[in-house]
């Protein structure tokens, strides 16, 4: 008699139990330890061998217990008309070694059915004895040679740095049958794993459904490399990343229609195939606000009908049109509304993916080297809060979150007054190479109207608020693919990136006054012009300076008769803003009296709110809540200072209000009114019409490697001698790599040093990866360089934007690199949202549908076989591969980076010219430096008083000729 044997879990003793339904119920295992154990196959009792297995066993479990030879699983199940005995001896191996592995079994004895019927495939979990009867029924699913669904771990299953990984070997040996592709994975993967194909549907997994069906079907009869979803998402793919309008989607598909047989798959139009990829996409939801930005309806307030606060209705009136001609409306119309997309199921899909869950876990699992930080995971920010919660740290998987809000004007300089604001947040556990990408960066909040919102702002943050409060306190279960098992994801929000205006509008510190510094606060020095009659931050950097600085005691360079003993005190903790907050009694602008009782307390207080971001509950542990934009600083500077050197009209700082009040403040008489001609004599800082004119040419003439820069040729006015629609990265090219070489020639040294040096500090600032003595030196300099400037220029330069970079250096030591907390991508994110509104008349649908299909085509592009989208798909312009065309006994200056522009012209160089490129070519050759060292040290020894300056300067002119003596007598030594 045959009997079928079941499998139990004790958790008292954390083993798995054969049972056969005799009165004592269990088998017990000999004495050889149970390699294997035979289970739930059709034969007799007697058979039955060692089938009690515990984790304590001593096994080694490291993935590869089973042979790597699969081939056995497609060959000799049936032997003269009967199941193989050896047969059923490996299957029995293969349940096993799935039940060794915890994330592979589902409600302690279920695991991953690997038969061919439809509904399994690796897709739904079975107890061990059925499953047993589905694989003697039906077999194992075609190619299915490495146990992916059942822990066993291979080569390249394991993801590198890279996302490439999204698509592995397995994927390429089965990408001929259509019934084990990728796209299997993407579907289950969107579902999560706790969809059941074998239940009733509900309206929302129904769309699961149709994508499963379409999963199965050929898009034609006879075609294996694509099926009907795996088509429509290449197509909905190709349309979101060229930017294609529904129109060009749509005549694409009429026209593959005609290319293909009748009976084909292909979707039809854009309707259709949005139609069938709706369960990729993830949830918005559209809030009604008050037209006045008082409040939204959401939450408690969801069915109000009219604003608490200003009382205007919330609704448009059902009728319109006047006279003869009323229409009714047949539906509510809102006067106002927002968009908002919840960030828990796009943080769950993170996780979803083989391509990004690994990637997750990068902040924590790599290693800072040489003490430099290239991440923010590096900086103490992160360690000061992994030491404060403790208990969020211990999970590498919790996510930590930065937010932008930016707004734009959706019609162009010329169109219609509209605003529109977003807020974008994005995860920082990724690795550097995937840390702010556009497929990573993810619209939370869209908010429209005819003006800004302002400090109303938080009004709209409410249900962003509110979710990452619950992301925080309770998280959310996840998959996580990986891993293979669920786990509790919470997230919390690191800090804030805006450019100066919005920063008062996140964090409530008002920035319009003379308390606009939001690191000096009540501390500032800054004080209104008598003439120009603007603020003015003109020496308020000496107190940055140490107590023995020379500076300090300067009263001839700076506000005459004036010496300075205060030091800056420090940056503000959140303990202390908050308790300044609470002491002054500021209201949430979503309180009811905010805006009376916030306007009283702001007239002498440089709060004007309590920020809704005060609701976090960590929020106050953080060491730098709010980032000063480095990209909008440093374009400011640069202007500033561009037109101040050109004499821009309208735009320089150099004014004749300026002139007037300079000897008010300052000691420089030189620079005084002449009473006779009544005109101001020239600062030595402005340039003369033929220098501008010399450097415009120059700039003209100037080409870069592809990628690096705009042309900056288009920017330059030739006629009125400046330089005009400058974004803010030619502003960053110019200002770290072009100044000091420009004005170098035309400016005397004591005023082109200090410009250089603030040029270099930015440079230098935006390194990618920095260690804590650099910025700490920095830190030390920035005070310096900026008094500097102060010696030369007049006080009407010094707006906020050239105070606030006293406080950068500060800001990248505790929180990370610069190019991580800047505005670029942001920026460049919202032009890509912004291409997305293709009906003007509903600018926040558009955005909405474009960017949920862009969503839903980039978690399909994960599973292509091209691999990681982030990655470039085709050649920079230019781009040579060194490989193909450099010896290895080149030099490495002489390596070429990229192809000419311009067809190759011959001339002769000038003697100067010459010199300077030999010099240029021994000086940053690497294989030379070992003989500038040895020249260096001879002249330190022959001259031991030389500091680094001169040291360079005798480099530059002697070692030409040193180095061709040296070579000389080397080569007479080695024919002698």
């Amino acid at each position: 008699m045959e009997k079928t044997l079941e499998v139990k879990y004790s958790t008292k003793n954390k083993k798995f139990y054969v049972v056969d339904g005799s009165p004592n119920g269990r088998f017990t295992s000999d004495s050889q330890g149970l390699d294997r154990a035979n289970m739930l196959r059709p034969r007799a009792p007697s058979s039955y061998e060692s089938i009690e297995w515990s984790p304590e066993s001593g096994i080694e479990d490291d993935g590869q217990l089973m042979e790597d030879d699969h081939e056995w699983m497609y060959e000799g199940r049936i032997v003269n008309g009967m199941f193989s005995n050896v047969w059923g001896d490996k299957v029995d191996e293969f349940v096993v070694f799935a039940l060794r592995h915890p994330e592979c079994v589902n409600g302690g004895t279920a695991i991953r059915c690997p038969c061919t019927l439809v509904k399994c495939q690796n897709k739904k979990f079975l107890n061990v004895e059925t499953l047993n009867v589905h694989l003697y029924r039906n077999g194992f699913v075609p190619d299915y040679y490495v146990w992916i669904y059942h822990a066993e771990k291979q080569d390249h299953q394991r993801c590198s740095s890279s996302v490439r990984v999204s698509v592995s070997e397995t994927d390429q040996m089965v990408s001929d049958n259509i019934n084990h592709t990728t796209y299997h994975r993407m579907v289950c993967d969107a579902a999560g794993p706790e969809f059941n194909p074998d239940e009733e549907p509900n309206a929302e997994a129904r769309n699961f459904y149709d994508m499963i069906r379409a999963r199965d079907k050929p898009v034609y009869e006879g075609n294996s490399k694509h099926t009907q979803l795996s088509a429509a998402m290449r197509m909905l793919e190709m349309k979101c990343r060229h930017r294609c309008s529904q129109a060009w989607f749509d005549d694409m598909s009429n026209f593959i229609q005609e290319l293909l047989q009748q009976d084909n798959l292909m979707p039809l139009d854009f309707y259709s195939t949005k139609k069938l990829v709706r369960g990729l996409g993830l949830p918005v939801q559209v809030i009604h606000c008050c037209v006045n930005n008082y409040m939204i309806y959401w939450g408690d307030d969801s069915d109000l009908n009219s604003c608490k606060k200003c009382g205007h209705a919330r609704y448009k009136q059902k009728v319109r049109g006047s006279g003869n001609r009323l229409y009714i409306r047949k539906l509510k119309v809102s006067h106002k509304k927002m968009h908002y997309f919840p960030i828990t199921p796009r943080l769950q899909r993170l996780y979803a993916s083989t391509a990004t869950a690994n990637e997750m876990r990068w902040h924590s699992e790599h290693d800072m080297e040489d003490g430099k930080m290239c991440h923010p995971s590096d900086a103490p920010t992160w360690k000061h809060f992994d030491g404060c919660f403790p208990g969020f740290s211990s999970e590498v998987r919790n996510v930590r979150l930065g937010l932008f809000a930016d707004g734009f004007q959706p019609f162009g300089q010329s169109g219609q007054q509209y605003s529109l604001w977003s807020v974008v947040v994005t995860p920082y556990n990724l690795p550097p190479n995937l840390c702010l990408k556009e497929e990573f960066m993810f619209l939370t909040v869209l908010v429209s109207g005819l003006t800004n919102p302002k400090g109303k702002i938080d009004v709209f943050l409410q249900p962003l608020i509110a979710e990452l409060k619950s992301l925080w306190g309770v998280g959310v279960q996840t998959y996580d693919i990986s891993k293979r098992q669920n786990f509790q994801m919470r997230a919390a929000l690191m800090w804030t990136i805006n450019d100066f205006p919005a920063y008062s509008m996140m964090s409530g510190w008002s920035t319009a006054s003379m308390l606009a510094g939001p690191h000096c606060m009540e501390d500032s020095d800054a004080f209104r012009l008598i003439k120009s009659e603007k603020q003015s931050w003109f020496d308020n950097h000496r107190k940055f300076l140490p107590m023995n600085h020379p500076y300090r005691r300067n009263t001839k360079d700076f506000i005459k008769n004036r010496k300075v003993t205060k030091q800056f005190p420090g940056v503000k903790s959140g303990d202390e803003i908050l308790q300044d907050l609470n002491n002054r009694g500021l209201r949430k602008v979503i309180d009811v009296d905010a805006e009376v009782v916030n306007a009283a307390i702001s007239k002498t207080f440089g709060w004007n709110k309590r920020s809704i971001f005060w609701d976090l509950p960590y929020w106050r542990e953080h060491l730098l809540r709010h980032n000063l934009d480095v990209m909008h600083i440093e374009k400011n500077v640069f202007d500033n200072i561009f037109n101040t050197v050109f004499n821009i009209p309208g735009k320089t700082k150099d004014t004749y209000k300026s002139r007037d009040e300079l000897n008010k403040y300052c000691r420089r008489p030189q620079f005084a009114q002449n009473l006779v001609t009544s005109k101001y004599p020239d600062m030595p800082f402005v340039m003369n019409k033929s220098q501008k004119k010399d450097v415009l040419e120059w700039v003209k003439k100037l080409r870069f490697p592809d990628g690096y820069a705009s042309n900056l040729g288009r920017c330059v006015d030739a006629n009125k001698l400046k330089m005009f629609g400058m974004k803010s990265h030619d502003c960053h090219v110019f200002m770290q790599r072009l100044s000091p070489i420009s004005l170098r020639e035309f400016m005397l040294n004591r005023i082109w040093e200090p410009i250089t040096e603030i040029s270099l500090f930015f440079k230098q600032l935006t390194s990618s990866s920095l260690t804590d003595e650099e910025l700490r030196n920095l830190d030390e300099q920035i005070p310096v360089i900026l008094c500097n400037l102060e010696k030369i220029l007049p006080p009407s330069f010094f707006d906020l934007m050239e105070h606030l970079p006293v406080h950068l250096a500060y800001e990248a030591r505790i929180v990370g690199p610069v190019h991580y907390r800047w505005m670029y991508p942001p920026e460049r994110y919202l032009r890509k949202i912004k291409h997305k509104i293709i009906n003007k008349a509903q600018v926040e649908g558009s955005i909405s549908i474009g960017y949920i299909m862009d969503e839903a085509a980039k978690f399909a592009s994960f599973y292509f076989k091209e691999g990681d989208p982030t990655l470039p798909l085709k050649e920079k312009q230019n781009e040579v591969y060194l490989d193909d065309i450099v010896d290895d006994d080149m030099f490495e200056i002489f390596k070429p980076l990229g192809e000419a522009i311009n067809a190759e012209g011959k001339r002769y160089l000038a003697d100067n010219e010459y010199t300077a490129a030999h010099l240029y070519v021994l000086m940053n050759c690497p294989e030379v430096q070992p003989f500038i060292d040895v020249f260096v040290t001879e002249k330190r020894k022959q001259f031991p008083n030389l500091n680094d300056e001169a040291v360079n300067a005798v480099t530059e002119q002697e070692f030409t000729s040193w180095f061709e003596k040296y070579v000389h007598n080397y080569m007479a030594r080695e024919r002698g």
